[in-house]
């Protein structure tokens, strides 16, 4: 058994985004490869902007990755009695201080050395005071004297070093005695045992405030590897005009969660020129080595190429499952018509989403075909009676509807009609789907079965009569 502890800690104020996926994803391959712990934290501390309806959304987004923790969710709401007890240890020890500065006067800093060309930033006015004013503060973290820099070893992007000058003193309490995120993250992830912290590296700039604070308050130090962002298609960071954002939404799309699985492991990783990986082969493959430096791009269309793939290679039963919820969507009625399995079967390969497959299922279970007009108008004409007689009458004594007696079927009335395979098939499949795109057309009346299929070609007849 590993010792490694890694964590995924999003904040519950809106959805999983593909971001924290990719964070969540990482996290969770490393911990199953080392056989190590994934913990998942809910970093709740902002309780204005925490909501169920976010805790929720998060968790049912890690359910369908198949991002199972191994401790969790621990919510950090319910440690507020730690937190107010490492404040007061860091004030007893002199490491913290009490910071009466009101806003006003705080923007009136900024401002300053705004202008004066410095960096703004607390200028220490409370650090040594002996007062205590009736008045609210913050608690703040006293910046170590006599020391310039920190520095640490990053385990993705290699030596990273800070010099204090560019740091102040950090709040870690704000007047109505919430803690910050800088401290609370320290505080939770020594006390979780974390000894791995894995995340997205627009946090690089406030791992030397928690190296500090580690060491501030006896902690060991835990490794860090900081991944790069994922930008759009014109290298800006991902957003909502990029398109999609949010996790749950690829499975509203029709998106199937491996594809999202092998299409976030890509973002930033890679094992030579392999593309398509199981969620075994990335446990087993996975490694920070390979992770990159630069930015991934996230590119839409390479993810539904991989959805295309999963779903022609997929299992038909559990793609069955899977659709049913789109039929329904569409107000489809699917349990009493054709088989779903085969209807899947025969749609795989022409489906690159759960939705386009459900569309293209949809004339299977029809009640009364709708036709389109221009395939109406091209194939069902009257000069086709004669046709739909023959087929009606040798589909009704076809023994069986295998693709061996179909085809004697469709031999017999091309010769005796003198049609080519066409000319008899596109008619038919005109009466059978209403001119939509289906599969092969024995698959077609095969699926559909007897007694379907001879309705349909009774339906096609009465539109050529009327």
């Amino acid at each position: 058994m590993s010792d490694l502890r890694v964590r995924f800690a999003p904040s519950p104020t809106g959805y999983l985004h593909i971001g924290g996926a990719r964070t969540a994803l990482f996290n969770y391959l490393l911990a199953k490869g080392q056989s190590g712990k994934f913990v998942l934290r809910i970093e709740d501390t902002d309780v204005a902007r925490s909501t169920q309806e976010s805790v929720d959304a998060i968790l049912d987004a890690m359910e369908w990755l198949g991002l199972s923790c191994d401790e969790g969710p621990i919510y950090q709401s319910d440690r507020f009695d730690l937190y107010r007890q490492k404040v007061q240890q860091l004030l007893d020890e002199g490491k913290a201080y009490r910071c009466y500065c009101s806003a006003e006067e705080l923007d009136a800093k900024r401002e300053l050395a705004k202008k004066e060309g410095r960096k703004p930033k607390y200028d220490g006015t409370c650090r040594h005071r002996t007062d205590s004013p009736d008045a609210p503060s913050v608690v703040r973290f006293k910046l170590p004297e006599g020391r310039e820099e920190t520095t640490f070893i990053d385990r993705i992007k290699g030596s990273i070093c800070f010099r204090h000058e560019e740091l102040d003193d950090l709040i870690i309490q704000r007047t109505d005695g919430t803690p910050t995120y800088n401290f609370v993250v320290v505080i939770d992830d020594a006390e979780m045992g974390i000894n791995l912290v894995i995340r997205g590296d627009d946090h690089i700039n406030n791992t030397p405030r928690q190296i500090l604070l580690y060491e501030a308050l006896g902690y060991s130090v835990p490794e860090f590897a900081h991944v790069p962002m994922i930008l759009g298609a014109d290298k800006k960071r991902l957003s909502k005009r990029h398109g999609a954002t949010s996790v749950m939404v690829y499975q509203e799309m029709g998106y199937l969660p491996e594809a999202m699985v092998n299409y976030l492991v890509r973002l930033g990783w890679s094992f030579g020129d392999e593309e398509i990986f199981s969620i075994d082969d990335l446990v087993e493959k996975f490694s920070l080595d390979n992770v990159g430096r630069s930015a991934g791009v996230f590119n839409p269309e390479k993810l539904l190429w991989l959805n295309s793939h999963y779903i022609k290679t997929g299992d038909p039963q559990r793609l069955s499952d899977l659709l049913k919820p789109f039929l329904e969507k569409n107000g489809i009625i699917y349990k009493n018509g054709p088989d779903l399995i085969e209807v899947v079967q025969g749609l795989q390969e022409r489906s690159s989403t759960l939705v386009e497959m459900a569309l293209g299922a949809e004339f299977y279970f029809a009640d009364q075909l709708t036709y389109d007009e221009k395939a109406k108008k091209k194939f069902l004409k009257p000069e086709q009676k004669d046709l739909f007689l023959l087929l009606l009458e040798k589909l009704d004594q076809c023994p069986s509807f295998t693709e061996e007696s179909l085809e004697k079927v469709f031999g017999e009335v091309m010769e005796i009609t003198e049609l080519k395979f066409g000319k008899v098939a596109q008619p038919l499949r005109v009466a059978l789907t209403g001119g939509a795109p289906s599969p092969g057309i024995y698959d077609v009346l095969r699926v559909l079965g007897r007694d379907i299929a001879l309705k349909r070609i009774s339906s096609a007849l009465e539109v050529l009569g009327s």
